[in-house]
């Protein structure tokens, strides 16, 4: 595996170098639009051109801040963080979430001021043409940067370049109303800053909720899940592949845990092969690295531990809520019944057991049963 380690952490170096220079470029056009946006607001006097600076001035923070969140996030692993550091880059998306949003509703302030005490603006050719300019590079370095965060998949980056769009939007609006301006006298200034500071507040609104929901801990991607489930199922000996849980420590940092099914003749030493080499598929082909496997028993010597299998999963799975059955294993000599039952999140657990104990218990009244409740974790 070492081989392929080496080309992980290759791959990860040109992904930090990647987001490091696209938000390096973001930083510096951002500069120099709030440069140049900032000097045609104070000469024109306009409201809507200053807060469309302010706009381009968080977008330029943010970049900053992600340029240290990926820094932090690729520190090695130590003894305090045996896992590493890769959720800082959520911390500073966090951040950058803070700031988009404060800077949102500063302008809102800003523009209702300026409904209720309105100030003329005046512009010039000049100012025309540098707006027009602005909508262009901010056109282009929507669409660099959004398909730079696609490719490494940086969230950051994505986020950013979706918001430089919008701030070409909402510069079109500037411009719009600037001709406006000039053609009828009519002054939309202070209404333009209102939609601007609604746009702005929305996108920090959005990226805090996202950010928020990666620290929490969301649902695993079901093409990834799909992916490692696909591998299990693969090998002979696996008779399916459950209870997959991923455990996310930063933008593609899994580590995960899974139960395989196996028919109960395998020795223990076969066993650790197998899961041995299903382990090392996994991270090949994946990244994921499972950091425990657990193993359900198959009866394979009964027929009739069959045809009871067959009957307990019929009666489950009569409920909308029961989703899936899987581990299930009999003792005979013992009168043991046990398995596992995915049940939805629309129904109380606790209650849901008692049922099935009840309908189970009068199916097979001898038999000593053992239901175990499984969450929906993951597709």
């Amino acid at each position: 595996m070492e081989k392929k380690e080496t080309v992980r952490i290759a791959d990860a170096k040109t992904r930090s170098r990647v987001i490091v220079t696209t938000s390096v470029i973001g930083i510096a056009a951002n500069v120099l639009l709030v440069v140049f946006k900032a000097v045609v607001g104070l000469l024109s006097n306009s409201i809507a051109i200053l807060l469309d600076a302010v706009n381009n001035l968080t977008d330029a923070l943010s970049s900053t801040v992600t340029i240290i969140g990926i820094r932090l996030a690729n520190r090695k692993p130590d003894k305090k963080h045996p896992l590493g550091h890769g959720r800082s880059e959520y911390i500073s998306a966090l951040i950058v979430a803070a700031i988009v949003l404060y800077a949102g509703l500063t302008a809102l302030i800003e523009s209702v001021k300026k409904i209720f005490a309105p100030e003329p603006a005046e512009y010039s050719t000049a100012t025309l043409i540098i707006l027009g300019a602005a909508i262009a590079v901010k056109l282009v370095l929507g669409f660099f940067v959004k398909r730079q965060g696609e490719k490494v998949d940086s969230g950051s980056l994505s986020a950013s370049g979706k918001d430089a769009l919008f701030d070409a939007l909402l510069s079109s609006s500037v411009l719009i109303c600037a001709i406006v301006y000039l053609l009828t006298g009519v002054s939309l200034e202070a209404y333009v800053g209102v939609l601007i500071s609604g746009v702005i507040i929305k996108s920090g609104v959005g990226m805090l909720i996202d950010t928020i929901s990666d620290i929490l801990g969301k649902r695993a991607d079901p093409e990834l899940t799909t992916q490692i489930r696909s591998i299990l199922n693969d090998a002979d000996e696996v008779l399916g592949a459950y209870d997959l849980i991923l455990y996310n420590y930063g933008p593609n940092r899994n580590y995960g845990t899974v139960h395989l099914e196996l028919p109960d003749t395998m020795t223990v030493d076969a066993v650790d092969r197998l899961t041995r080499s299903l382990q090392e598929r996994v991270y090949l082909e994946t990244g994921v690295i499972l950091t425990g496997v657990g193993v359900y028993s198959y009866n394979t010597a009964d027929d009739e531990c069959a045809k009871m299998r067959n009957e307990v999963l019929k009666q489950v799975l009569s409920h909308d809520w029961a989703l899936q059955m899987h581990g299930f294993h009999l003792e005979p000599e013992k009168k043991e019944m046990r398995f596992d039952v995915v049940m939805s999140f629309d129904v109380n657990h606790t209650e849901a057991l008692k049922t099935l104990y009840g309908e189970i218990g009068e199916l097979y009244p001898d038999w000593n049963l053992l239901i175990t409740a499984d969450f929906d974790v993951s597709d």
